[in-house]
């Protein structure tokens, strides 16, 4: 009898030690004290706000340029071109004269002729340094035998005399020669002028 009483100790002992370390880790993980609260204190570490960050933008730095000669490889529209200049694009809209857009129509007459004019030649660009406000030079295109751009434009019938922002009074006369011999655009009795439709756009929307 001593023998056995000897030997259920150690059962006591064991079990004892059991709910020791269950109680031990019930207060570890579950009591309030010693959950984990670096969450609860640095929200901005969580996954989904780290999600919703963005880096700020910065505008482009665009170049400085006044005069440059480079190969012409786009043609957005009958006066918005893309050309290369040392190694790198640059998107010039033509200063005093406005083509009709390309849904317009002659909008893609406009397109194609200033294509046939300019496309793939190198051009001398002569512009104001300052963009507008989308980051477009505003200047001259002139090609390597001489031909102004703008102003071919005007003359065979694709483009008016932007008046608004052009004080040569002279391109308007290109204008009204092309208008008496219903060249281009005026083979229309009315044509809209596109500064005219785009307000028209503006307003529907």
């Amino acid at each position: 009898m001593a023998g056995q009483r000897r030997r259920s100790k150690p059962k006591a002992g064991l079990a004892t030690l059991v709910i020791i370390l269950a109680l031990a880790g019930y207060y570890k993980f579950y009591a309030p004290e010693n959950r984990p609260v670096r969450h609860r204190h640095n929200p901005v570490e969580t996954p989904a706000r780290a999600k919703r960050y963005k880096p700020p933008v910065h505008e482009e730095d665009h170049r400085s340029l006044t005069t440059f000669t480079g190969k012409v490889i786009g043609i957005k529209d009958g006066d918005t071109y893309e050309i290369l200049y040392e190694g790198q694009p640059e998107r010039v809209r033509l200063a005093d004269v406005d083509c009709p857009e390309k849904s317009q129509p002659f909008g893609k007459n406009a397109k194609q002729y200033a294509s046939n004019l300019c496309f793939g030649k190198t051009v001398t660009v002569i512009c104001a340094p300052k963009r507008d406000r989308y980051g477009r030079l505003i200047g001259t295109v002139t090609t390597d035998d001489g031909t102004n751009v703008n102003e071919s434009l005007v003359k065979a019938g694709f483009a008016w005399h932007y008046k608004q922002y052009s004080k040569k009074g002279y391109i308007g006369e290109y204008e009204d020669t092309a208008h008496q011999n219903h060249l281009g655009l005026w083979a229309d009795n009315n044509p809209t002028p596109p500064w005219d439709w785009r307000k028209s756009r503006r307003n529907t929307k």
